[in-house]
């Protein structure tokens, strides 16, 4: 296979394929237009009100941008992929054990997307079509055909979402622009909205947007690896800045003003069900077939014999059950939990490219096992559940007490290598 063909998984990028910033950036804003984006920000919207939301979604995004910063140039600078990455700082093996955690978390949000988009199917059949079809069954269904896109087509359908991404997003403006004009004074009439009895607090939701975004910082090697230069790399990291709370107040606003959740029951009330769903239907399907994707190529870096089909359809059985359990209803707790495991591993291989190997990668000098790393990961992790349990506290927020104590655990067991004394 041609380095091109495996997408350098291995190797470093050549300058011919690279692309600017831009690209890259327009590539991760499109992640954000997703029906458990939409569903995140609809939901914080009307449990804290607007206000707080925007602080939440403020928050949230800053914290996730200075991550995605430092691990951005990383990228850049190395043209490795993530996966390859982490093979220097946790040493072969250790990074089959973090790949394995990365594709069970692509998994869950497989299964998110598709209870959810089970339920827009679910929820448009009987407003338009009067019908009634099993969730059970719309879950099965979608996934068999998910999956073979997954296998046999996503190149076609990734070109249909390039269409289908820009359009919706100019219709959920269009939706957004509906909710404001049906308010007398729409500005006054939102922030002063009263939400219902609620048990989520201000650092819940921030919490929770920080874990549903939380792989991006890890990842960001894989989109900025291919962007031009420094500068540009950085440039990229906007797609987030300014795409995610952009969903997120997009979603926000019309779930004020009609006081649903559903995306589609919010549509119903603009008599605009169909084009909504049709929409909504081809963005979430691209996402789902990447996320079943990216968990494949992710699994199968765990053991090379396997095969991308057999892991794929593996994958998908394992997403699908989860649907089918009704995994969506965990999806808080499911963040909450990714913010504890992966904000360190962003500090650990940050603090091993700038500091211990002086931006540079040898690839032909490759450990199997690299223990500083894995000990700090696991000691960082530990801790942090105790502060996410709030047995005692750090810096108040556990994600951010995951990747200090990351970094500090890592810097302790590297010291000697850190200051020359080798």
């Amino acid at each position: 296979m041609s380095k091109e063909g495996d997408q350098y998984a291995t190797t470093k990028v050549q300058p011919k394929d690279f692309v600017s910033g831009w690209v890259v950036a327009l590539i991760i804003a499109s992640t954000g237009l997703s029906v458990s984006t939409l569903f995140l920000g609809s939901e914080i919207a009307l449990n804290l009100g607007l206000k707080k939301a925007l602080i939440a979604f403020g928050v949230s995004t800053l914290v996730l941008t200075i991550m995605c910063m430092a691990t951005t140039l990383i990228g850049n600078r190395s043209r490795l992929s993530t996966y390859m990455i982490l093979h220097f700082s946790f040493g072969e093996y250790g990074a089959k054990i973090v790949n394995f955690i990365f594709g069970v978390t692509l998994v869950g949000w497989f299964a998110v997307a598709l209870e959810l988009l089970a339920i827009a199917i679910f929820d448009t059949t009987i407003s338009t079509f009067k019908v009634e079809v099993s969730k059970e069954l719309i879950i099965i269904v979608t996934s068999v055909f998910i999956t073979i896109t997954t296998v046999y087509g996503i190149r076609s359908i990734e070109k249909l979402a390039n269409i289908s991404i820009p359009i919706l997003t100019g219709f959920l403006i269009y939706v957004f622009y509906l909710s404001i004009e049906k308010l007398e004074n729409p500005w006054e009439q939102l922030f002063n909205y009263v939400p219902k009895e609620s048990t989520m607090t201000l650092f819940d939701a921030t919490s929770i947007l920080v874990g549903a975004a939380i792989l991006f910082p890890v990842l960001m090697a894989d989109f900025s690896r291919f962007v031009k230069t420094d500068k540009q790399s950085l440039g990229a990291v906007l797609g987030l800045t300014i795409g995610t709370p952009l969903a997120l107040i997009l979603s926000a606003v019309p779930s004020i003003t009609t006081g649903e959740v559903d995306i589609i029951k919010i549509m119903e009330q603009y008599n605009l069900v169909i084009p909504a769903f049709l929409l909504l239907f081809i963005a979430t399907w691209t996402t789902n077939a990447t996320n079943l994707y990216s968990a494949s190529l992710t699994f199968a870096t765990i053991n090379k014999k396997w095969s991308f089909k057999l892991v794929a359809i593996l994958s998908s059985v394992f997403g699908t059950i989860l649907a089918l359990l009704g995994f969506a209803q965990y999806l808080f707790d499911f963040l909450e939990f990714l913010g504890i495991l992966a904000p360190s591993i962003s500090s650990i291989y940050f603090i091993h490219f700038f500091w211990i190997k002086k931006q540079k990668y040898d690839l032909g000098n490759l450990n199997k096992w690299e223990s500083p790393a894995l000990f700090s990961w696991v000691l960082s992790s530990v801790i942090t559940v105790f502060t996410y349990l709030e047995v005692f506290e750090l810096t108040q927020a556990y994600f951010i007490d995951s990747f200090i104590l990351g970094g500090l655990f890592y810097l302790f067991f590297k010291r000697k290598e850190l200051f020359f004394l080798k």
